[in-house]
C-alpha cells in the first residue's frame, strides 16, 4: 500500500519504520527533516511537504498535540485539501475528542476517510510493532486500516464508527496510567520512609497482586528513580490529562483524580521537571514524604 507518514518523534519514527520493513511504499515527512534520514536508508521516500506526503492511499499522523495536529490538517497546503478522495487520514497521536469530530467532519466534506487509531506503547514498544492500537471509525475503513495495524502493533482494539470514541479511550486509558503512577509513588513512599527497601516491596508487588507490565515499567522506573529515560515526556502527561479533564467536562463527568494528577504535573514542571518521564511526579510524593534521596 502507498502509505504517508507525518511526525517522525519517538513513537512515529518506529512505526515508520515497521511499515517500511513490511514492504509497504512509504512517504515520511518530519519538521525537522534530519529524523528522517534513517527511514530513506531503509527505502522510505522524503516528502518535501505535508502535501507532498498526501499522495498516498492512506496516511498516518504521529504528532504530540492538537496544535501541531491542526498546523498539518487545515489551511491549503494540509492533509485535508491534498488528501485524495477515498484516501484515509489515519491519526495515531493522543489529541482531543473535539479535534477528532472536527477532522471526522473537514475530511467527510472533502469525501476523504478518517479513523482515529491512537496506540498505547513506549517507543521500545513502537520499535519492535508490539503496539496495542484502539481503532474506531467506519467498519469499511477499519478493515483497509487491519493490515497496516497489523504491522506496527500487536493486536488491535476496535470500538465502532465514531472515531472520536477511540481519542476518548486513549485518554482514558493515560488518565489511568498516570492515576497508577500516582498511587504507587504514594505506596513507596509509605514504605520508604518507613524503612522497607523499595525495590524488594516492588517486586513483592509485581510477583502478587500487581503482576501487570505497567506496574513492572513505571515501579521499575520509580524506585530506580531513571527519569531522564524519557518515553513520555511529563509535559505530554500534563497535556494528556488536561483532555481528559475536559472530556470529562464536556460530558459532565467529575475526574477528581485527574484534577490532582494536573496539579502533581504542574508542581514537577515548575520545579525544573520539563525533560523528564512523566513517571516523574512520584518526586513529589516523596517530596511530601520528607523523602529527599
Amino acid at each position: 500500500m502507498k502509505v504517508g507518514f507525518i511526525g517522525l518523534g519517538s513513537m512515529g519514527l518506529g512505526m515508520a519504520a515497521n511499515l517500511v520493513k513490511a514492504g509497504h511504499s512509504v512517504t515520511v515527512y518530519n519538521r525537522t527533516p534530519e529524523k528522517a534520514r534513517s527511514l530513506v536508508e531503509q527505502g522510505a521516500r522524503h516528502a518535501a511537504d505535508v502535501a507532498d506526503a498526501c499522495q498516498v492511499e492512506a496516511v498516518f499522523t504521529m504528532l504530540a498535540d492538537d496544535h501541531a495536529l491542526e498546523s498539518v490538517a487545515f489551511g491549503e497546503d494540509g492533509i485535508v485539501a491534498n488528501l485524495p478522495s477515498g484516501a484515509i487520514h489515519i491519526s495515531s497521536g493522543t489529541i482531543s475528542v473535539a479535534l477528532a469530530d472536527k477532522l471526522e467532519a473537514a475530511h467527510k466534506s472533502a469525501e476523504q476517510r478518517f479513523v482515529s487509531a491512537p496506540v498505547f506503547g513506549r517507543p521500545e514498544a513502537a520499535a519492535a510493532a508490539k503496539l496495542f492500537v484502539v481503532a474506531a471509525g467506519a467498519a469499511h475503513d477499519l478493515n483497509a486500516c487491519q493490515p497496516l495495524f497489523d504491522v506496527i502493533g500487536q493486536a488491535t482494539y476496535q470500538f465502532g464508527d465514531k472515531p472520536s470514541r477511540a481519542n476518548l479511550i486513549k485518554l482514558s486509558g493515560n488518565f489511568l496510567i498516570a492515576s497508577m503512577i500516582e498511587s504507587l509513588s504514594e505506596a513507596m513512599a509509605l514504605v520508604g520512609k518507613g524503612g522497607v527497601d523499595t525495590k524488594e516491596y516492588l517486586n513483592f508487588l509485581t510477583s502478587t497482586l500487581f503482576n501487570a507490565p505497567v506496574y513492572k515499567t513505571y515501579g521499575g522506573l520509580i524506585a530506580e528513580k531513571k527519569f531522564q529515560h524519557v518515553g513520555f515526556a511529563a509535559p505530554l502527561g500534563l497535556k494528556d490529562i488536561r483532555l481528559a479533564l475536559a472530556a470529562g467536562e464536556s460530558l459532565r463527568v467529575a475526574l477528581p483524580m485527574a484534577d490532582l494528577i494536573r496539579n502533581r504535573f504542574l508542581t514537577l514542571l515548575a520545579h525544573g521537571g520539563e525533560s523528564l518521564d512523566w513517571s516523574a511526579i512520584s518526586t513529589r510524593a516523596a517530596e511530601d514524604a520528607g523523602l529527599t534521596n
